[in-house]
């Protein structure tokens, strides 16, 4: 990717993670079992809302903006692990391919948390 230009959520390491993670996501739908289509769509609204959420708080100017759309990217992030929970209680998904995915979604959770303190100038985020 070119870096000369770009948007401002290209520059984010979150970003990069919340890419990853789709990644995780369009794997483990694939393997979905037929009949399961609903908790793969919840899935997928919940990991695009990730995805779209922080790109959207990234363009935002104002701080508070900003850190509302992080938040919600982080509640979306936190509804991917539940789903994900369902996938390995339900044994939809293969438990190492839900773990991958589990570890990259929180450590997203947790960059998405910086963010929006960040953004509210709650001072350092750690």
């Amino acid at each position: 990717m070119d870096q000369s230009f770009g948007f401002s959520h290209e520059r984010l390491e979150a970003y990069s993670v919340a890419r990853e993670f789709l990644g995780n996501v369009a794997d483990l739908l694939a393997g979905l079992p037929r009949g399961e289509s609903r908790i793969a769509d919840q899935l997928k609204r919940a990991a695009d809302s990730v995805f779209l959420n922080l790109c959207e708080g990234a363009g935002r100017r104002a701080g508070k903006e900003k850190a509302h759309h992080y938040e919600i990217a982080r509640g979306s992030g936190t509804e991917c692990a539940a789903i994900l929970d369902i996938l390995l209680l339900r044994r939809l998904a293969v438990p190492v391919k839900v773990a991958a995915a589990r570890v990259r979604v929180h450590r997203l959770v947790c960059m998405l948390t910086a963010l929006a303190r960040r953004a509210r100038g709650d001072g350092a985020a750690g």
